[in-house]
């Protein structure tokens, strides 16, 4: 192998594997919070009343998750839910803020 092809060689390897890890350093800095995003906002499915991206139909509905930067779904500022009571963001599926059955 010519001098030429071991250094395009090198070179599209070292490519290669920057390029991967770029992708995972932004898939590590995002996580799933439930119950943050509005109507038609949610990322994908989590239960019963979403099947996909965009399918919730209730604004910060429990179930639906949505992509966030790493660390800031539980200190999110959102509104307070009907009762005067704090609404947060959580990384697992919330019971509240659901779709009447």
């Amino acid at each position: 192998m010519s001098s030429t092809m071991k250094t395009v060689a090198i070179v599209g390897a070292v490519a290669a594997s920057l390029a991967a890890h770029g992708t995972a350093a932004t898939a590590m800095e995002k996580e799933k919070c439930y119950g943050v995003s509005l109507a038609g906002a949610n990322d994908c499915a989590a239960g019963p009343g979403t099947t996909c991206a965009g399918s919730s139909t209730v604004d910060y509905q429990g179930n639906a998750w949505t992509l966030v930067d790493a660390g800031t779904c539980e200190s999110m500022d959102l509104p307070a839910m009907a009762d005067g009571s704090a609404r947060m963001g959580s990384l697992t599926e919330l019971d509240r803020d659901l779709p009447a059955s």
